[in-house]
């Protein structure tokens, strides 16, 4: 359903520039007019309304709050649009910044993380300008396209923080382009068009997150200003955003719909398919569905294996994380209390049962859930069971 409503935008795109050429125009010629004529503009609302079609994908719940949420997810979808493709979209001076955040959710987003990112062009070379600081873990990927393409977001390059040369204090400085480079390389290919910056805290309150600048690499005779706005890059622009908010929710709706067929379980989740959807190389994800009543506590227990990071989270249906700022949504390897032998129990339930790994469902009763291993050198398989609450409280 996704590949399809992008594939038909993109057909319709397809055969206006075609027959813009034959009549000798091009494609700055045809940009133009779309703009000129409101065609861009109304294109763009058209595809914000045809989005709403995600909401009523099989599977998806149709009670008033969830469907409320659902809107509102469109909402952040379409501003986090607008901010990567139309105000951050100029590859030839990129800005690092936060598309997903406390607000803005997307794909089972890690309360942990505090993303970033920047459009790249795979035929310039960049420097990020950064000091680490006391973040626990950060990681740097090149990806292929954009979401805006709707071809997922496959890696072409990936680097972490233990394999970049640093000075004393933390500062350094890493490369990215398709030449090798000696030291502190993060490789980009010719189709390579975002940055992905990972900064994963242990503790939000104690931790200060890295510095990060990015610059292009610039030839002699390169101008160094951000060009203005054309027609063509607006046009794009909007053709992009409308593609992400038309797409992702469909995507993620399919993965939610599928999750329920092993609803309160916790199965390893297909790394290539995580891949190519922009996750991390070096997590192993599980992710499922869960659905517990007022009366009833999920349980979840693991030996955690060594790894650099583990959490788990809860997310609403939509696959957004629950609301970490006010909640206890997740736990992770350095916020989690553990039992003698060194297991875990995660006790999900909308009462706290006097149990110091209790995960709020901050007002859902059911939702998405996913588990994550960085770095594992084996990945065990979470158990779970649903029970009573009144059997967990003391």
């Amino acid at each position: 359903m996704r590949k399809l409503v992008i594939g038909l935008l993109a057909l319709f795109r397809r055969i206006s520039l075609f027959i813009w050429k034959i009549r000798g125009k091009t494609e700055d010629d045809a940009a133009a007019q779309r703009v000129v004529s409101g065609v861009s503009w109304s294109e763009f609302c058209d595809s914000l309304k045809a989005a709403g079609a995600a909401l009523q994908f099989p599977g998806a719940p149709r009670d008033p709050f969830s469907q409320a949420e659902g809107y509102r997810y469109l909402s952040r979808i379409t501003r986090a649009g607008l901010m990567a493709f139309i105000e951050h979209a100029d590859a030839k001076a990129p800005v690092l910044h936060r598309v997903v955040n406390e607000f803005t959710k997307l794909g089972a987003d890690n309360p942990d993380n505090f993303y970033q990112t920047a459009a790249l062009d795979g035929n310039c070379e960049y420097r990020i300008i950064g000091r680490r600081n006391s973040i626990a873990y950060l990681s740097f990927g090149t990806q292929s396209g954009n979401y805006g393409q709707g071809s997922g977001l496959p890696p072409t390059g990936h680097i972490e923080s233990d394999q970049i040369e640093m000075d004393e204090d933390g500062s350094f400085e890493l490369v990215l382009s398709r030449r090798p480079q000696a030291r502190n390389w993060l490789p980009m290919k010719p189709e390579t068009g975002t940055l992905v910056v990972r900064q994963t805290f242990l503790d939000r309150e104690s931790e200060i997150p890295a510095e990060l600048h990015i610059e292009r690499i610039y030839r002699p005779e390169d101008e160094r200003r951000p060009a203005p706005l054309t027609p063509r890059q607006f046009d794009e622009g909007l053709q992009k955003a409308s593609a992400l908010v038309a797409g992702a929710p469909l995507l993620f709706a399919k993965w939610a719909r599928d999750f329920q067929k092993h609803s309160n379980e916790l199965p390893m989740f297909d790394p290539d398919v995580s891949l190519n959807a922009g996750g991390d190389p070096n997590i192993a994800y599980y992710h499922s569905h869960w659905a517990v009543a007022r009366n009833e506590a999920l349980l979840i227990e693991v030996m955690p294996p060594e790894c650099e990071y583990w959490n788990f989270q809860l997310n609403n249906y939509w696959m957004e994380s629950l609301d970490y700022l006010h909640h206890r949504i997740h736990t992770n390897k350095h916020l989690a209390q553990y039992e003698d032998d060194h297991s875990v129990r995660l006790i999900v339930a909308h009462e706290n049962p006097g149990h110091p790994n209790w995960i709020e469902t901050a007002g859902h009763s059911f939702g998405t859930m996913c588990f994550r291993w960085v770095r594992a050198t084996e990945h065990p398989q979470p158990r779970t069971r649903l029970v009573k609450l009144s059997s967990l409280q003391n």
